[in-house]
């Protein structure tokens, strides 16, 4: 077994100094941050669902509602365009606008605007618990190049899977307590009571999803640095290459066979 392929101990936070321990806590903050959107993607996640409800509450009007929600999602692409951000957030708004529109169009209840989004929580977080229980948790799989670790906290981290896991239970739980809420309202409230309550548990139950996701990572072993460890690989291959290029090239010295030839 190699170094590369040997486990690292899921025990090795006691033996991680301060300073250490303090920058992988400010990694993982920057990467949780990278990979959620931060403020800005929260602000795109509510904006749109927050624009539709409103028109609707006020004028009870489908059309209107639906294009003023699908147009700010557009126009939130077209700022990160401008400033050449990062468009997955964006984009993933604009899409979940949009197939909440051609529902709600379509079958002409307002309340099917929500519907596509209200399925699509309800299938991440069986994806979320179904993922951990076949051992290869979602947040894994998701974090995992944020961290540059890919997938080596499979085989060779199991501390920081232990950390994935629980983070990723905790995601599924949490969407469903959420979709425990919605559904129900979907069936038995007006579309202003379900829009508001559904604009309301946007940020919460997410952030408090990010918390405990910060907590277990935090407390988990340091990622391992697949990237750096290839990089590393590459160049020692390199060097030995040189090495041997460079030996090729002496030239071989004849024996010493004394001043008289014998």
């Amino acid at each position: 077994m190699t170094s590369h392929d040997k486990p690292t101990s899921d025990t090795d936070e006691p033996h991680r100094t301060a300073p250490q321990h303090a920058a992988d806590r400010a990694v993982t903050e920057a990467a949780l941050f990278e990979a959620f959107g931060g403020v800005r993607g929260m602000v795109e996640t509510v904006l749109p669902g927050l624009l539709f409800v409103t028109i609707f509450t006020i004028n009870k009007d489908l059309k209107s509602s639906a294009i003023a929600a699908l147009a700010i999602s557009l126009v939130l692409v077209v700022v990160r365009l401008v400033r050449k951000d990062t468009v997955k957030h964006a984009f993933s708004g604009v899409f979940g606008v949009a197939f909440g529109v051609v529902f709600a169009m379509m079958t002409g209840n307002a309340k099917d605007f929500y519907l596509p989004g209200m399925l699509y929580t309800l299938g991440l977080a069986l994806a979320y618990l179904g993922t951990t229980l076949a051992g290869v948790p979602l947040l894994g799989l998701i974090l995992g190049p944020v961290f540059k670790e890919n997938l080596s906290w499979r085989t060779r981290n199991p501390g920081r899977k232990k950390a994935y896991a629980r983070a990723s239970y905790a995601w599924g739980l949490i969407l469903l307590a959420k979709c425990a809420i919605l559904f129900p309202l979907y069936w038995w409230a007006d579309t202003a009571q379900l829009g508001w309550v559904l604009v309301a548990l946007k940020i919460p139950p997410f952030l408090l999803a990010v918390w405990l996701t910060w907590i277990f990572l935090a407390k988990a072993p340091p990622p391992i640095d697949v990237f750096a460890e290839m990089e590393a690989e590459e160049e020692a291959e390199k060097e030995a290459e040189r090495a041997r290029k460079a030996a090729a090239t002496v030239p071989d010295t004849p024996a010493d066979t004394g001043r008289d030839g014998f």
